[in-house]
């Protein structure tokens, strides 16, 4: 459900410009089977030629521990329960929700799409929101705009493709770079913008494009950008970019997962 075609040509643009330099895209297949169902899933791996050469497969056993032993940037599953124990241990992590209709992918240029609160940044601002409503929220934000927001479960993983796209920067390969970012958020440019942005500035984070929806339907804006996946923390939005062919992720971090658990 997720384009290694991509990741694998990241990988070998890399490794052009880098071949002595071992920090790429390494792709850990994880699975709660016993290990007698090793041979069934090389074989699928060789059939669909992909290049996953390392392999997890714990018995029934939580993977979480080995998340930690392998340094895993970015854990994602089809069951919120493990990712759900991956976010409480502090690993970048999100449930995958397949697509409702096939949309053509870039195979030479990885595409990935984050919402703001609660995954890139922390829930704070939300709870404003839900607590509050949005008037506090554009007040708070607006005195509180040179205050950096706290870190969020998947600002570790931005920061990750971001080293990897300095190294195609030092190469002078900035309008070629295979990996680009994009912040796709429901806050408003005038009223609660500027704290985003400054907020990636103060970390020393790009984010290639960033789009701000004033509570606009996020589906359509996927649609035109076409990543290869979009985080969020609320199934709302994540229901919406299923519909119309995105892959989607759920981050299961922050205030919204209380108001979602009880409605």
């Amino acid at each position: 459900i997720f384009n290694l075609q991509a990741l694998e040509h990241v990988n070998a643009r890399l490794l052009e410009l880098y071949p002595d330099d071992e920090e790429r895209f390494d792709i850990v297949l994880m699975t709660n089977n016993h290990a007698q169902v090793g041979v069934r899933l090389i074989n699928s791996i060789n059939h669909y030629g992909l290049t996953i050469e390392r392999f997890c497969m714990t018995g029934g056993k939580s993977p979480v521990g080995y998340l930690t032993a392998y340094l895993t940037n970015l854990y994602l599953s089809a069951d919120s329960e493990k990712v759900q124990e991956a976010i409480e241990a502090g690993i970048a992590s999100a449930t995958m929700f397949t697509a409702n209709k096939d949309v053509a992918y870039s195979d030479t240029q990885l595409r990935v799409a984050f919402d703001g609160d609660a995954v890139l940044f922390s829930d704070e601002s939300e709870q404003i929101v839900k607590e509050q409503g949005l008037d506090r929220f554009f007040e708070h934000e607006q005195l509180n705009e040179n205050k950096p927001l706290a870190q969020g479960p998947l600002k570790g993983f931005l920061e990750d493709l971001g080293k990897l796209q300095k190294k195609f920067y030092a190469k002078n390969e900035r309008l070629n770079c295979p990996i680009r970012t994009f912040l796709v958020t429901a806050r408003s440019a005038a009223s609660s913008g500027a704290r985003v942005l400054k907020t990636l500035r103060s970390w020393g984070l790009e984010i290639d494009e960033a789009l701000f929806l004033a509570g606009a339907p996020k589906g359509p804006i996927l649609v035109k950008i076409r990543p290869h996946i979009f985080f969020d923390d609320q199934m709302f939005h994540i229901e919406g970019a299923q519909k119309l062919g995105t892959v989607a992720a759920h981050v299961p971090y922050g205030v919204a997962q209380k108001y979602h658990k009880s409605a």
